[in-house]
């Protein structure tokens, strides 16, 4: 039986199918189905199709419990990407500045290290782990919908960076509508796809922890990036760390688990202008707002104002919600 028809019937009925149902409804489908056509109006498209059966099948994938009948394929990267040393970095939507920083920072060092970084398109860390990988190396979006669909909207622009060489992924055929369990299953995938899956802040019962969950019964390894006692957004991360999860400390801890080493980061050389090295000293040390690194430095504020604006053109500093850190290197 042709996985292609399985997914097409899914796209037409609403339905999540994994295997040919034995049904009046789909042998009448299959009566009408032709196949060829409906490559022809994938390639016409610029989608492509990757059954289970295919030999180019993402292993991983196909070891899990419950694999999708095939794949839908969108971008430009070859299918072999899939089948790299792969991490998935996954957690809150509404997350915190901090957890977009580290989200992005780790997702551009596995990326230079040759890791596909694998997540979900969706907002936050997500979003953040994607254009981290793209700063360095390669990405792949796993969607909760039809393959041709941006979700959400607002993130076409980086679904479009991430399809010029990386891939768009997801088990449903275009036209498929996202709903909200549809994620769940989608979850399945990302996690199916990695050797190592990272959760950078989780709420109590955030859709990452359901990613965390799929990954540990497929015996993958997961690890977490500690968060704040004090916030909600760390509650579901630091239950996983008192569970016995690994922290993550820096990437080196995700490369170790990927069997990967990291390349050799040149040493940055920071200019010689007046407070440039006081001041990335105390944005290193901990994030702190301008008056505070005026304080700490005892140097004037213009001096500190011209400094941090050149180690944020350095891409040595970043800054968000009028605090100032040091970017991981």
């Amino acid at each position: 039986m042709s996985e292609l028809a399985v997914a097409a019937f899914a796209a037409e009925t609403g339905s999540h199918l994994l295997e040919a149902p034995r049904s009046t409804r789909f042998a009448r489908f299959m009566c009408d189905f032709d196949e060829a056509a409906y490559r022809r109006q994938l390639d016409q498209r610029g989608f492509r199709w990757l059954a289970r059966t295919d030999p180019a099948f993402p292993p991983r994938l196909a070891a899990v419990h419950d694999p999708p009948a095939g794949l839908f394929l969108r971008g430009g990267g070859q299918v072999s990407v899939l089948c790299r040393p792969a991490v998935a970095i996954v957690g809150a939507r509404a997350c915190s500045t901090y957890g977009s920083s580290v989200a992005a920072s780790l997702a551009r060092e596995l990326a230079a290290a040759g890791a596909i970084v694998i997540s979900g398109l969706a907002r936050g860390v997500d979003a953040a782990a994607h254009r981290g990988a793209l700063e360095s190396g390669l990405t792949a979006a796993v969607l909760g919908c039809g393959v041709d669909r941006d979700y959400p909207r607002t993130h076409a622009l980086l679904a479009a960076r991430i399809a010029r060489c990386g891939l768009i992924v997801s088990e449903y055929a275009p036209g498929v509508e996202p709903a909200p369990w549809r994620f769940p299953a989608r979850n399945r995938i990302v996690a199916g796809l990695a050797q190592v899956t990272v959760i950078v802040e989780a709420r109590e019962r955030s859709g990452a922890l359901i990613t965390a969950d799929l990954a540990l019964e497929e015996g993958r390894e997961v690890l977490v990036v500690p968060g704040e006692i004090t916030s909600h957004l760390s509650h579901g991360t630091n239950a996983l760390l008192r569970l016995g999860a690994t922290p993550v400390t820096c990437a080196a801890d995700v490369l170790e688990a990927l069997g990967l080493e990291a390349p050799v980061p040149p040493v940055p050389t920071l200019p010689t202008e007046p407070g440039i090295a006081s001041v990335h000293a105390v944005v290193t040390d901990a994030p702190a707002a301008a008056d505070e690194i005026v304080r700490r430095t005892g140097l004037a504020a213009r001096i500190v104002s011209a400094a941090l604006a050149e180690l944020e053109l350095l891409g040595l500093v970043s800054q968000a919600d009028g605090l100032y850190r040091g970017v991981m290197t």
